[in-house]
């Protein structure tokens, strides 16, 4: 499923116009990316938690010459699956 067939989805079953429903993707995506920019976490009961998780600096290699390389210290945002998302899942 890509953005437009979510948005479209979410219009759908819950009776909003195609231009509300993307409009209320926009905003949920914005109020993510600001909250995890921030530090915090968002937990939605049922659903799972985005949450952003440190990679500490490691040595690499080049694939092509194969001469070792550092990789610095970065953050990742992340997403782990709440019980109910895991349990519709399986």
């Amino acid at each position: 499923m890509n953005k437009s067939q979510l948005v479209a989805s979410m219009a759908e079953k819950s009776g909003l116009t195609k231009a509300d429903a993307e409009r209320a993707y926009k905003s949920f995506v914005e109020t993510v990316t600001d909250t995890l920019e921030g530090g915090d976490q968002v937990t939605l009961i049922g659903f799972g938690t985005f949450l952003v998780r440190d990679r500490s600096a490691r040595t690499g290699r080049n694939p092509r010459t194969g001469e070792a390389i550092q990789i610095k210290a970065s953050k990742n945002p992340a997403f782990k699956a709440g019980k109910a998302l895991k349990d519709a899942v399986n």
